[in-house]
């Protein structure tokens, strides 16, 4: 029987007669804290804060088990609720933030580490990531890649609404061919059904924000741990440190697991390498293997830098550096917003990784309204290089006149100011929206974050599909 689509709408919703449902699943309807969990860090966009900072979730309920997560989706599917899932909310564009009211399913509660197999990791949605890790650890294993947020992130909605982080420069982004083993993932109907998955599959379900399904186990490929030594090197000019990354991040004979080059301006923003790190010299932030140490020794050498700071954990931990991933990716961005709140950021690609000039030459074109700061991956065997510049306003105009400066310098603009799920580069993906009608036909996953849903929830499934051909 076909169920019609409808326009979720928390108002409507008879929230005593919900809860009294709901039991005994643990729930939260304390206003405060509610509102609390209605939050991620989309507070980085002065564009988002505008839009989301008065949207609020209605109630919390927080399953520990994948059969309370049934009930939770049935009780929402019966009552017309909006769902919006949650994990450790360390998303940046309000993927977890609920634009019309609704419930909020925590899965914090999910944490179970299923499996550990020879080279891969089964586990519950929402397990953290370093514990995945730590657990690994003990077996000589380790995830391909997690994100700088990985203490408090759940795994759930790392694949849900991540791409890439630490370790992406040695295996790629999560949606590199078997990075990913599977998903399951949980319909909202009357009787929710668990869905699986595997291979090319996954994309249908990887970076959807939510909308398509409720995730409930992940299964993903695992690599050899590696006694990985915290490395940061100095450069005289931000153009000799980013020759420099991209020479590291191409070397096959350097296990690198991290390559991050940071503009010598926003390195002054972290008071943690205080007497560790020279100030005002561009940066660059590395993991290498203990083994490879003196041949990363040898590359900056060559590229005109000075090795300031090689550790291994424990002499990190005794000197109190945080990781140095901490340094990198968007926690670049957190530590300059920790100190001053009138800068905010924006994603870029570099279409060419190799033109080390073009770069410079933005970079001096930039001057004082932008400051960069490049990390290198790895996709189909090749290096790219994404630009997440720190960006000193909170004005729209001003913040789109930057992005045309890059357009115009051949970037692509990967925008980090929109919750919609299409807004940030990315078309509309029909796969995606076909999986939404057969997994969520009333469509009350995550409603407002797809701008396309509108467009093609009349359709039937196969209709929407065939958009995509």
């Amino acid at each position: 029987m076909s169920v019609a689509t409808i326009t979720p709408d928390a108002t409507t919703v008879d929230w005593e007669a919900m809860k009294a449902d709901l039991a005994p699943v643990a729930i939260i309807d304390e206003t405060v804290l509610v509102k609390k969990r209605s939050r991620d860090f989309f507070w980085y966009s002065p564009v988002l804060n505008a839009q989301l900072k008065k949207s609020f979730g209605d109630l919390v309920a927080q399953p520990t088990t994948k059969e309370e997560l049934v009930q939770c989706l049935a009780v929402a599917f019966r009552h017309n609720a909006p769902i919006v899932l949650r994990g450790g909310g360390t998303g940046n564009y309000g993927q977890s933030v609920p634009l019309h009211g609704g419930l909020i399913i925590e899965t914090l509660g999910m944490k179970k580490i299923l499996e550990i197999g020879p080279d891969y990791v089964r586990v519950e949605a929402g397990a953290l990531m370093a514990d995945i890790n730590a657990a690994l650890k003990e077996h000589g294993r380790e995830m391909t890649m997690f994100p700088s947020t990985q203490d408090i992130a759940t795994i759930g909605g790392f694949i849900a609404g991540g791409s890439a982080g630490i370790g992406s420069v040695a295996n790629g982004p999560l949606r590199e061919p078997g990075n990913i083993r599977e998903i399951r993932a949980l319909s909202v109907e009357e009787t929710p059904v668990e869905h699986i998955f595997q291979n090319d599959d996954v994309l249908r379900i990887h970076h959807a924000w939510g909308l398509n399904g409720v995730i409930t186990e992940v299964t993903l490929r695992t690599v050899p741990t590696r006694d990985w030594i915290s490395c940061m090197a100095t450069f005289d000019s931000y153009a000799v440190a980013y020759r420099a990354g991209f020479a590291l991040a191409n070397r096959t004979d350097i296990d690198r697991k991290l390559v991050s080059v940071v503009d010598a301006r926003i390195a002054a923003y972290f008071p943690r390498l205080d007497n560790h790190v020279p100030k005002g010299r561009d940066l660059m932030v590395s993991l290498v293997p203990r083994e490879q140490v003196e041949a990363y020794k040898e590359l900056i050498a060559a590229h005109g830098g000075q090795v300031a700071l090689t550790m291994d954990d424990a002499e990190r931990t005794a000197a109190g550096i945080p990781h140095v991933f901490e340094f990198g990716w968007n926690h670049t961005t957190l530590q300059v917003l920790k100190s001053d709140r009138s800068a905010t950021y924006q994603q870029y690609g570099v279409n060419d990784p190799s033109n080390a000039e073009g770069v410079a030459a933005l970079h001096a074109k930039l001057g004082e309204r932008a400051w960069m700061h490049h990390e290198f991956s790895r996709y189909e065997g090749a290096v790219t290089a994404s630009d997440l510049p720190i960006i000193w306003t909170q004005d729209e105009a001003e913040l789109r006149a930057v992005d045309e400066m890059y357009r115009t310098n051949g970037c692509t603009v990967y925008d980090a100011h929109t919750y919609q799920v299409e807004g940030g580069g990315m078309k509309a993906d029909y796969r995606h929206l076909a999986v939404k009608k057969r997994m969520d036909p009333k469509g009350l996953l995550n409603p407002g974050k797809s701008r396309s849903w509108a467009d093609v929830s009349h359709l039937d499934a196969d209709e929407i599909e065939a958009l995509a051909e």
